[in-house]
């Protein structure tokens, strides 16, 4: 009896082996299907190794935290293949799959490529891999770029092809150093572009930035700062650690989250993990902190954070994802989910199993419904990734409508360059790859738009890298009127330039003197008018000399002539009297000379008003100076020679004094003197405001 239940024991594994051959062949892999020519998929369907910090030993690992966009994306490669299975496009020849999790960590990553390629459990060490010949001949992954980094470094020694649909680390373009990688999305040169000119857009130059410590991380942020240098400026700028299980995480989330609400930008760009982005929003909502947030590929298209509680009140959310579709199919793939016929997927498995512990507990539900927790457009590359696979593989193998000739079981190394030359349709858009195995179509802008409790993921924009601007869709234009702005300087308005500080962002407004101006906004100095135009301090314009003189015609010379006329009559009339009763002793007394050259004097003042009617020239313009000059200077002169006679007058009661300073009164010598010292003076004066102003005009 104890032997029949042996043999029944020992038929049952082979069985199991039979129809799980993976399983026992690889038990890293948690989904397999066996084809005539299989696909390696690394998909961190979970997201943390647990205690991988304490890791002392060589150990196996043990994951946790189930992610249901990687899962999503492993199961649009999965649907994607087996839909390729019932095409033509490769008739004959039926694509399998092995996907193992490599639960974010590069070390594990490096763990499942070393299984996925291993012969007959064990990966051979030889001088040349020309014809190596593993039992999968491509690998689609890793999302994250510090995992393909690790990865693309050791299939570069096989020239394996690895194709990533979400990997943007700009470093992963080096052909050198990275030969066989490909990716079906565009480098983070071409994501940093978009971010600068969408910040530039909306005049946001004072912003925060927040990235994570690793090689995705660092690669964006520097290459932020290349293509921001002397538009964005950065108000901050930290470094959170990348792996989620790191002891410190959450002491520096908070240390970020109080340094985002002490400083006075007003956008922050978190190029982080949706895990990160989660901890650090659940910070800013308990200090009801509100920014514009401004997301990275990494979580702009994360649903699980759009159903974060209370995620209204962190503020306004935009971000670039890469360019997406609808998978036909595949919701209806998604409502009947389970493995096809001889094939095992684990994680389905797992998933299913989650699912019903929430049913039974809605409480402790650790994961939603997938149909609903994630957009099933974030899975659309994956389904362009495996038809690149496909169509490269279709070129190799020789295959027409009917049957490939070529042999399935080549070496990887000669799928790489079908796969970098494949160019084909899907979906009605055409995809191919670049000289650096990037696809370089652009990106979706999108804005996290308020629903109730939640936010809805709406693309409300445009950056295709031909044309290299942000174009806002025409139903979304209102967005421009309706977002503050981040500087650290209020713009400079016209007629004013910019005073630059260190910063390249922060600057103080000088207006423009005389002669010179700005006509737009924000511009660095003044600018020099024409000749034949000016401009007074703070004009924003010039304008042409308008001549402005007093004309025959007009009321006020009329007038003025009427007054110079009465003063002239008067000025006469007074000489008359001085003339007739000179010899009394009242007009000797006054200084009759004196009196009479200080008439002169008035009058020829009055005269000098009729020169300024009339337009002006050259000369008329000296004679105006000249002759006014002279009258008033004469009036003034006469008026002190009189003053010192008076003066001597009430020194009677010291008469040596009187006596000594009497001999300086010498009323026509002082007169002469005083008049062409006061004239002499004027003239230098005038001549040194004119030279003065002639240098002003020439320097500005």
């Amino acid at each position: 009896m104890m032997r029949c239940h042996l043999q029944l024991c020992v038929l049952g594994v082979m069985m199991l082996c039979s129809g799980l051959w993976v399983h026992c062949k690889n038990p890293l892999s948690g989904a397999y299907l066996d084809g005539d020519v299989n696909c390696a998929i690394l998909s961190s369907v979970h997201t943390k190794v647990i205690n991988l910090h304490k890791r002392a030993k060589p150990q196996p690992f043990v994951c946790s935290g189930f992610d249901l966009t990687t899962f999503l994306q492993s199961l649009s490669a999965i649907h994607t293949i087996e839909e390729i299975n019932n095409s033509t496009l490769l008739p004959g020849i039926k694509l399998g799959y092995e996907v193992c999790d490599p639960c974010a960590s590069p070390t594990k990553a490096l763990h499942c490529v070393e299984h996925l390629l291993a012969i007959n459990g064990s990966l051979p060490a030889l001088l040349d891999y020309t014809d190596f010949r593993p039992p999968v001949k491509a690998l689609l992954g890793e999302r994250y770029s510090e995992l393909s980094i690790a990865i693309a470094k050791l299939l570069s020694l096989y020239l394996f092809p690895q194709v990533s649909c979400s990997s943007s680390s700009p470093v992963l373009s080096d052909k050198l150093r990275y030969p066989s990688f490909m990716r079906v999305i565009p480098s983070d040169i071409y994501q940093t572009q978009a971010l600068v000119n969408l910040m530039s857009h909306f005049s946001w130059n004072w912003v925060g930035v927040v990235y994570g410590d690793d090689d995705y991380g660092r690669a964006a942020y520097q290459s932020f700062t290349q293509q921001s240098e002397g538009k964005i400026c950065a108000d901050f700028e930290k470094v959170v650690p990348h792996y989620l299980d790191h002891v410190d995480v959450d002491k520096v989330i908070k240390n970020v989250a109080q340094s985002i609400q002490k400083s006075e930008a007003k956008v922050v760009l978190l190029i982080l993990k949706p895990q990160l982005v989660e901890k650090l929003f659940k910070e800013m909502i308990q200090t009801n902190t509100s920014r514009i947030w401004i997301a990275s590929d990494a979580w702009s298209m994360n649903r699980f954070l759009t159903k974060m509680k209370d995620i209204n009140k962190v503020g306004k959310i935009f971000g670039f994802s890469f360019s997406m579709g609808i998978t036909p199919g595949f919701e209806d793939y998604l409502k009947n989910l389970r493995p096809t016929p001889g094939a095992r997927n684990d994680f389905i498995e797992e998933y299913k199993q989650l699912r019903l512990n929430c049913s039974l507990s809605p409480s402790t539900c650790a994961v939603d419904d997938v149909l609903h927790a994630v957009d099933l457009r974030e899975a659309y590359r994956e389904r362009v990734a495996i038809y690149a696979f496909a169509h490269g593989l279709r070129a190799l193998l020789k295959c027409n409508k009917t049957t490939c000739s070529g042999e399935t079981n080549f070496p990887p190394w000669q799928l790489v360059e079908s796969m970098r030359s494949a160019n084909f349709t899907l979906d009605g858009n055409t995809y191919s790859f670049d000289e650096n195995g990037d696809f370089s179509d652009g990106y979706d802008l999108i804005m996290w738009k308020e629903n109730n409790d939640e936010r809805t993921i709406d693309v409300v924009g445009k950056f295709l890298l031909k044309n290299g601007d942000v174009e806002i869709l025409s139903q979304f234009q209102w967005i421009n009127n309706t977002l503050p702005t981040s500087k650290c300087s209020e713009s400079c308005p016209p007629g004013t330039a910019k005073n630059q500080s260190k910063i390249p962002c922060c600057y103080n407004c000088v207006q423009c003197g005389e002669g010179n101006y700005t006509d737009g906004w924000d511009l660095p100095k003044c600018l020099k008018c024409l000749d034949g135009m000016w401009s007074n301090k703070g004009d924003s314009k010039c304008r042409k000399f308008e001549e402005k003189y007093l004309d025959w015609k007009d009321s006020y010379p009329i007038a003025l002539l009427a007054a110079t006329a009465i003063g002239l009559v008067l000025v006469l009339t007074s000489l008359i009297i001085f003339y007739v009763h000179r010899n009394t002793v009242i007009i000797k007394k006054a200084d009759n000379d004196m009196s009479c050259f200080m008439l002169l004097g008035l009058a020829v003042s009055f005269i000098s008003v009729i020169m300024f009617i009339s337009r002006p020239n050259e000369h008329l313009c000296r004679a105006q100076q000249a002759v006014y000059g002279l009258g008033f200077t004469l009036c003034v002169s006469c008026i002190l020679v009189k003053a010192y006679r008076t003066f001597l007058a009430f020194m009677a009661f010291d008469p040596d004094r009187q006596h000594e300073l009497k001999k300086l009164y010498k009323p026509l010598i002082n007169l002469v003197l005083l008049t062409s010292g006061q004239d002499r003076g004027s003239k230098d004066l005038a001549v040194s405001r004119h030279a003065k102003l002639r240098q002003r005009h020439t320097t500005q």
